[in-house]
């Protein structure tokens, strides 16, 4: 065992098994003390490798993760603290890994319930091999302003109101660690706070006793007194009897046994811990308090008294100019997460991506405010979850029944077209689902299937300023453009898009109005005498039918129409259906 201090300012720990929130801890409460460098150097996740980001301060770092407890120790030779969040399970097995490494000195087992053989060989190795281990069913130690493992001494806010982030004058040792919070509290109340605090774990056989922890307080300078919170059941404290008795003690001992209620009770009670339950007399809170008693330790008539014991014996070494008071000092402010803050209501945050189409955050997804469940029940179909998430309303249903025909129109093509035939190929060359698919639409343009948005463009410019046809086609006959929506490769005038009929069919049926596409049909009329080819052909019918739809709705602002025609939705269309075929 130890016999001297076991940590300072500059102690570096691995991490085993990953947990957010203690580890947080740990690097808050080194923000709070001032450290220049973290206090874990590397967590040990197994079978992970990488990084973990945490904050240290306002500063964000990242963490090494390291797939075995070799690794871990290898690659951060200075690290000599072990601290294992491991299960019950498999505690021992990674304890026993980590006491065999020769960087690591301290090994604290937070689990409960480790099997008692297993405990033991832990002890035996550690103490033939001068290593400390801490636990089982700890929740660890602290030395004040220094360093503190895991989960120790609660949140930051405690850790201030019991003025840990800076040394005072008392070690201390427990059994419990629930209990150890509640003393780190009485003890900043009454005196100038612990210099260093542990938590021997509960559990019948603990890794160190209390007396190994006092013996070593008891060489450390800047310790002028110890408390003990003992409890019954087991022979521990016994230990320490024989310390004070031999003299190896010379420091005030402010002790208490816990449990002194036990005898209220007709039968054997366990106290919470495994090790808490009285074997016997000798095991008894009351024998064990009568004989720390009579070996010269301070030991108060109840617990209730403890508190006050403790800043007598503090008192009286201030007295007695053995204590000089630690100055106060104030810590830094750590900065609160942004969830935390949020929840309070301390600050508020822009979000960083908005959606004005699609909600998921109420009891069901909400696609442009209408519930899923709503969608489902009036049996709505893919062209109108398209109106609510393309143009955020319920379009008319002749108009979600238009698109799912041009949907359904433009699936496929055939495997010759340039998309289709890239996607075959990525596919053969045994490319994945999504590559194959991609490959295929980044073909899409003004040479495939491209062309649905500047069909509506220059037709819809065209109408709108009362050109003729001859006058449109010949004004982009100057400016050296093709007239988009106008032209097939295999189509002609006596050999029409049967596509095309069909759309052209279901508006005249359906549209209040088509102005958009007689007026494509009497542009297709002159092309036509010019070469037989140049037949109106599905990206045209779409783009011209479209601004039908948009104009004879009543549902959209001629702004809103001259938007949805500038940005590109309707080529989106093509993009949707031509999916369909090159998955296939």
């Amino acid at each position: 065992m130890a016999t001297g201090q076991l940590f300072s300012r500059t102690t570096q720990a691995l991490f085993y098994n990953y947990k957010q929130l203690p580890i947080q801890r740990m690097l808050d409460f080194d923000f709070l003390c001032g450290r220049e460098t973290p206090s874990v150097a590397g967590i040990i996740n197994p079978g992970a490798e990488g990084f973990q980001k945490l904050f240290f301060g306002q500063e964000e770092i990242a963490i090494p993760v390291h797939s075995t407890i070799e690794a871990a120790c290898a690659a951060h030779p200075t690290a000599d603290v072990f601290i294992n969040f491991a299960s019950y399970r498999s505690a021992a097995a990674s304890s026993m890994s980590a006491l065999k490494q020769p960087t690591i000195r301290v090994v604290a087992i937070i689990a409960e319930g480790v099997p008692e053989s297993d405990t033991k060989q832990l002890i035996a190795y550690a103490r033939s091999n001068n290593k400390v281990v801490i636990g089982p069913a700890t929740v660890g130690g602290i030395q004040a302003g220094a360093f503190k493992i895991g989960d120790t001494a609660g949140t930051i806010d405690n850790i201030v109101h019991c003025k840990l982030y800076r040394p005072g004058s008392v070690g201390f040792v427990s059994k419990s660690g629930g209990m150890s919070n509640e003393m780190y509290n009485t003890i900043a109340r009454v005196t100038d706070g612990i210099y260093e605090g542990i938590a021997i774990g509960g559990d019948v056989f603990p890794g160190s006793t209390l007396s190994d922890h006092i013996l070593r307080f008891n060489n450390i300078p800047q310790v002028k007194m110890m408390v003990v919170l003992g409890e019954l059941g087991g022979r521990d404290e016994y230990s320490l009897v024989e310390a004070l008795k031999q003299g190896k003690v010379n420091k005030p001992v402010v002790a208490w046994v816990s449990g002194t209620c036990a005898r209220l009770f007709k039968s054997e009670v366990q106290f919470g811990h495994a090790g808490a339950k009285s074997g016997g007399e000798m095991e008894s809170a009351q024998a064990k308090n009568q004989a720390l008693r009579e070996a010269g330790a301070v030991v108060p008539t109840s617990y209730e008294a403890l508190e006050a014991t403790i800043k007598e014996t503090f008192e009286q070494l201030v007295e007695e100019g053995k204590i000089t008071p630690v100055k106060e000092v104030k810590p830094p402010q750590i900065p609160e997460d942004l969830n935390s803050a949020i929840k309070s209501g301390k600050v508020r945050a822009p979000t960083h991506i908005i959606s004005t189409i699609s909600d998921d955050r109420g009891e069901e997804p909400c696609y442009a405010g209408v519930p899923m469940s709503s969608i489902v029940e009036q049996g709505l179909g893919v062209g109108d979850v398209i109106s609510l998430l393309w143009f955020k309303r319920s379009l008319p249903r002749y108009c979600t029944k238009f698109i799912e025909i041009c949907i359904m129109l433009c699936a496929d093509h055939g495997p010759c077209v340039s998309g289709a035939h890239n996607t075959i190929v990525t596919a053969r060359a045994g490319k994945d689902l999504v590559s194959s698919l991609v490959s295929g639409l980044l073909t899409i343009g003004p040479r495939f299937g491209g062309a649905i948005d500047d069909a509506a463009r220059y037709f819809k410019d065209a109408y709108d300023r009362g050109l003729t046809p001859y006058e449109f086609v010949e004004s982009m006959k100057k400016k050296g453009i093709r007239v988009p929506g106008i032209g097939h490769r295999i189509k002609r005038g006596d050999n029409r898009d049967k596509r095309v009929e069909l759309l052209q069919l279901f508006a005249r049926t359906n549209f209040p109005s088509v102005k958009y596409m007689e007026y494509a049909v009497q542009v297709e009329t002159y092309t036509l005498s010019k070469a037989n080819n140049l037949v109106l052909n599905v990206d045209g019918a779409i783009g011209s039918l479209f601004l039908d739809l948009l104009a004879g709705s009543g549902m959209f602002t001629k702004q809103e129409i001259d938007e949805i025609v500038e940005i590109g939705y309707l080529n989106g269309l093509f993009v949707l259906a031509r999916s369909i075929g090159l998955i296939g």
